[in-house]
């Protein structure tokens, strides 16, 4: 059998639906192929979205069209947002989910999508035979032909699961490894590496000893992801925290021997910034305890996620440390941690478009890529799914720079400095993360949403709406005076808030402006000096990117460009000096070669981006 569509989508995951639906709603007919519709958007590893600069990336999502921030605004628990007493950069919101509503509901959306169709079954070649024709070949002998792939993978390809000395075959807890299409990706050119991750017990929550626990409320006045949702009215539980001890800490050293981390047996590398709990004891002797979130899964069980303690020691040693560790004492596990490894293709072989550099028409997006987190994993599918559109339709890619967003700085650090680790996205990464804070998203990227068809008129058209109160309301308060000075210098000061202006200023409280504009208003005006100073040093970085560089170059002819400089450039072909002076090995002394030689050729030697 034979069945055709514009862009397929392999993986069911977090990226997988995010590309699918973008696919879909920009009018593409689009089949996205899961081994298991029944998982489908499930969290693999704790039940929450967004936290500290993961947040930003769920708002910049919804900003452009997508889903996630949408569906966790539907289906949380408990909101939080984190940073809250720091400064505005750094604030980032967080939502714990409830994981099984999460899953159907998100489900649900592209089963009522228009141009979407799910088929369960799994894709184990790639043919290419035509120039602008694939087939993917599936287990179940059916045949898919499209214009575009889009492979978001996740954990699966050629997954091996490590319990203690137990391995198995698996891409996820009870579900099978993608094991033969890993081998078609090779056959295509394509290199691929190893990386690992892990995920931690769930217990029993009724028999937790609540009651000498500390307790962890959500946020009276929820921040919602989605700038869509008005207001958020579900009732909101608690999260709570307790620590491991010297006991648990003997236990775990007294059985690293049993370890698959420490006897060999685990080979890849796993994320830095999210050790198991052997990896802390291991690194940080010193530290007598380490803090675990006790972390509800949903209103309709009593499971509970465990985070803190991700671990793949043998079953035993498991019960032993979570019964060591204060108000556990008493409770049972109900699914083992484990570690995993998989292949992932190292993310410098793809383009800024999220398109492979070696094979037309194939995208890649999510831990295929080197990256870990559901909303890593987000940002990337909803840009392969637009540009994947763009391919088809023989238009120029969509590619977000790291001054507009988020997901500019993962894709941009991805392609050119590749990842050897599960790639994680921290404020820090973001060079100009004062203007790209997770409340001015929308204000950033919701045109490009607009442009592309997967925002509404009538959102679009609050927005303009939104902006034209913005500017109004500054005009009022740098003209408005309270006594001698301006209603803006008055905002300007540390001890004042827009509360205080609405106080002071009658005529100001009468216009009843939303909260919304309020915050963008008060930040723009107490941030005034700083905003306009990394703008000045975004114009500098737009001057870099875009002075183009050539597709076809051979960097070795340049006179004076070190060896190490030459090989770098001729392997990563960047498209930008911009992105050239952020290659690893490629000097500020290599770019002033470069640059200098290029216009010493004039402008024959400078192209716009390839496509």
């Amino acid at each position: 059998m034979h069945i055709s569509y514009d862009v397929i989508v392999v993986g069911g995951g977090h990226a997988g639906c995010e590309a699918a639906l973008a696919s879909a709603r920009m009018g593409m007919q689009t089949a996205l192929l899961s081994m298991n519709l029944d998982t489908i958007a499930q969290m693999s590893c704790n039940p929450a979205v967004g936290g500290l600069a993961k947040g930003q990336l769920v708002r910049e999502v919804d900003a452009l069209g997508g889903e996630m921030g949408k569906v966790i605004d539907e289906t949380a628990i408990q909101f939080r947002l984190l940073n809250a007493s720091k400064g505005h950069a750094v604030r980032s919101p967080r939502a714990q989910a409830d994981k099984k509503r999460y899953q159907f509901t998100m489900k649900r959306r592209l089963e009522d999508q228009d141009n979407l169709y799910l088929r369960q079954d799994s894709v184990e070649k790639i043919v290419i035979e035509e120039k602008e024709i694939l087939d993917l070949v599936a287990k179940s002998g059916t045949k898919y032909r499209c214009k575009v792939v889009i492979i978001t993978t996740g954990t699966f390809l050629n997954g091996l699961i490590h319990i203690g000395s137990s391995q198995v075959r698996g891409g996820r807890s009870s579900e099978p490894s993608s094991d033969i299409l890993s081998s078609s990706l090779q056959n295509l050119g394509f290199e691929t590496a190893r990386l690992k991750t892990g995920t931690s017990p769930r217990l029993n929550g009724s028999k937790i000893n609540y009651g000498i626990l500390q307790g962890q409320e959500g946020d009276k006045n929820p921040t919602a992801f989605s700038f869509s949702t008005k207001t958020i009215q579900r009732p909101q539980v608690n999260c709570f925290i307790t620590h491991t001890n010297r006991l648990t800490h003997e236990i775990i050293k007294s059985n690293l021997d049993r370890s698959p981390l420490y006897t060999g047996q685990i080979k890849a590398i796993g994320p830095r910034y999210c050790p198991s709990i052997e990896d802390k004891i291991t690194r940080f002797p010193d530290k007598e305890q380490h803090q675990i979130f006790i972390e509800p899964e949903g209103l309709d069980t009593t499971e509970v996620y465990c985070n803190g303690i991700s671990t793949s020691a043998p079953f035993d040693v498991q019960e032993a440390m979570v019964r060591s560790i204060k108000g556990l004492e008493e409770t049972n596990i109900t699914r083992y941690g484990y570690a995993i490894e998989y292949d992932y293709v190292p993310p410098t072989q793809i383009k800024p478009s999220l398109e492979a550099k070696n094979v037309d028409n194939v995208f890649l997006a999510g831990q295929i890529n080197g990256t870990s987190g559901y909303e890593e994993a987000a940002a990337q599918g909803i840009m392969a799914g637009i540009n994947s559109v763009l391919k088809i339709r023989g238009h120029k890619p969509f590619v977000l720079d790291r001054s507009e967003a988020y997901i500019g700085v993962l894709i941009d650090d991805l392609v050119t400095k590749g990842t050897r680790e599960p790639y994680r996205m921290f404020t820090s990464r973001a060079e100009y993360r004062l203007v790209l804070r997770h409340d001015n998203a929308d204000r950033r990227l919701m045109k490009y949403g607009y442009q592309y068809g997967l925002i509404g008129k009538k959102q679009w058209e609050e927005l303009l709406k939104k902006e034209e109160i913005i500017s109004e309301t500054n005009e009022y308060i740098e003209h408005k005076k309270n006594g001698a000075d301006s209603l803006l210098k008055l905002l300007r000061r540390p001890d004042m808030n827009f509360n205080n202006l609405l106080e002071l200023d009658r005529e100001l409280s009468r216009k009843n402006i939303p909260p919304s504009v309020q915050e963008q208003v008060e930040i723009e005006a107490k941030y005034k000096g700083y905003i306009s100073r990394q703008n000045q040093q975004i114009e500098k970085f737009k001057k870099m990117e875009n002075f183009t560089l050539p597709s076809q170059f051979h960097y070795e002819t340049i006179p004076g460009l070190r060896k190490e400089a030459q090989q770098k450039l001729e392997q990563l072909r960047p498209v930008s000096l911009g992105q050239a002076s952020r290659i690893s090995g490629v000097s500020p002394a290599d770019i002033s070669i470069l640059m200098v030689y290029l216009l010493g050729k004039g402008k024959k030697c400078i192209q716009s981006i390839p496509t």
